[in-house]
């Protein structure tokens, strides 16, 4: 099985000097970097699936840092976005951040800045995915459940004991109890409050 890569920094500028710059700068903290001069390639290049972040020119010819922004927003890629201009200004910081953007930095960036800034949106997408990834294994779970199961699971949620649950389904209470331990197993909870706090979303969405 190959171990993960350790997350890569996506630096997209038309100007060399600054591209190698950052590259080398974000390659003291033990990032990967790798660079793109034509925004238009990086879009169709880069590995959607990866941990890390974009650093992003605003100004560059042909396609603006900014239309850029919108398209990845709006293709669902969900690796944060750094901002970077020469020449910001307020309408231009409102656009970026309302677009998506992550940080909105100007130029020449303090090196000191810019690596909390990549470092923290590194951290940010890994727990983005680790949250992604738990949600999936719990409608995954979920969806081993019996229509049965579900019921009563919706009523454990909303603070019904066992008898309630019972009274509700027309049950015998050691049924329902069959049917607690079954659903606790098959979502892998050892508590209540772990039942709750994972699944009571999915219930509400399934009602």
């Amino acid at each position: 099985m190959n171990e993960p890569q350790s997350p890569l920094i996506h630096l997209i500028d038309d100007d060399r000097a600054v591209r190698e710059s950052l590259a080398l700068l974000i390659g003291t903290v033990g990032l990967r970097a790798q660079t793109w001069s034509d925004p238009q390639a990086f879009m169709e290049g880069f590995d959607r699936n990866g941990i890390g972040a974009i650093v992003l020119d605003v100004r560059m010819p042909g396609i603006s840092g900014l239309t850029v922004l919108d398209t990845l927003i709006a293709q669902g890629v969900d690796q944060p976005v750094i901002m970077l201009t020469g020449h910001g200004t307020v309408e231009m910081c409102r656009r970026a951040f309302k677009a998506g953007a992550a940080e909105f930095l100007e130029k020449p960036v303090d090196d000191e800045q810019l690596l909390e800034v990549v470092q923290q949106a590194v951290r940010q997408h890994v727990r983005s995915r680790e949250r992604t990834q738990a949600d999936q294994v719990a409608r995954d779970r979920y969806a081993q459940l019996s229509e049965r199961e579900r019921e009563v699971l919706g009523f454990i949620v909303t603070g019904l004991t066992n008898k309630e649950i019972a009274r509700t389904l027309a049950l015998s209470p050691r049924t329902v109890e069959t049917h607690r331990a079954n659903l606790f197993a098959k979502l892998e909870c050892d508590s209540l409050a772990r039942l709750i706090r994972r699944y009571a979303a999915l219930v509400d969405s399934d009602n």
